[in-house]
């Protein structure tokens, strides 16, 4: 089974982080987002378009294809005037040309097919000399074993079958380059980073979150019963113990037009 974006019951699963400081610094060393206007594609509950506005943007809209996480968005977001959001897809995002200085794709291209729809609309989005940002990760990064601060890892020691999973949806640094390239991008480069998830007080509130498969799509490959058995497992490899510093590796790639 897949996560249904759609689904009120998963409502707020990409809305309640706050983005981590390690980010921002990522963020900020690839363009200056002070004065500028940013689009967020995928946003999902809208954490990191909040976090644009708090980075100094002079505007941020999320768009994301599910009516239930921009309705969540719009909540988290109260008395923030710059930022905003409306139901569109990646490929039709229903905003104007050339209004954007930056459009921001984080953990959103391992969901489609194929990108060139998605970076054409961005490019469309895009005044000249404007940045295109795509966070995500390679199966690189997500091959990388499990530990107490790689979570993510322990998903796959358990569980092999989720590997092909991750295998089969990844993007590839040659692919997006590629893509980018056929669709007008200049001045590729990418980077990768570390970026802090949450940290857990205790173990029992790392448990909570991957009950309830908080912003992790892949957990929905689980039925309850691997779930639990999963938790267990992450369990015994911790000691129980916290804190714990949840971490994740992505690929950062920026493009200009």
């Amino acid at each position: 089974m897949s996560i249904d974006f759609h689904a009120r019951k998963n409502k707020y699963t990409y809305a309640t982080r706050t983005a981590d400081e390690g980010w921002a610094r990522a963020v900020s060393a690839a363009v200056d987002p002070r004065g500028k206007r940013v689009v967020d594609v995928g946003c999902g509950g809208g954490i990191y378009t909040r976090s644009w506005d708090d980075l100094g943007a002079q505007s941020a809209i999320g768009i994301d294809f599910s009516e239930q996480m921009v309705a969540a968005a719009r909540e988290k977001a109260q008395g923030r005037p710059q930022v905003s959001f409306q139901v569109g897809t990646a490929q039709a995002t229903g905003l104007a040309a050339a209004s954007a200085d930056i459009v921001f794709e984080r953990a959103l291209i391992h969901h489609l097919q194929d990108y060139d729809d998605c970076f054409a609309e961005a490019y469309r989005l895009l005044a000249p000399g404007g940045t295109l940002l795509i966070q995500d990760r390679t199966p690189e990064d997500v091959r990388i074993p499990g530990s107490p601060e790689h979570i993510r890892g322990y998903f796959f020691d358990c569980f092999p079958r989720l590997a092909a999973v991750e295998a089969g949806r990844r993007p590839t640094d040659a692919k997006v380059r590629e893509t980018l390239r056929r669709s007008g991008y200049t001045a590729l480069e990418s980077t990768t980073l570390w970026e802090t998830r949450r940290t857990y007080e205790h173990f029992d509130d790392l448990a909570q979150d991957l009950a309830n498969r908080t912003g992790r799509s892949i957990l929905h490959e689980l039925d309850d019963e691997e779930l639990k058995t999963l938790i267990a497992y992450i369990g015994e490899r911790t000691g129980r113990t916290g804190p714990i510093q949840e971490k994740d590796r992505w690929t950062l790639w920026v493009a200009r037009k």
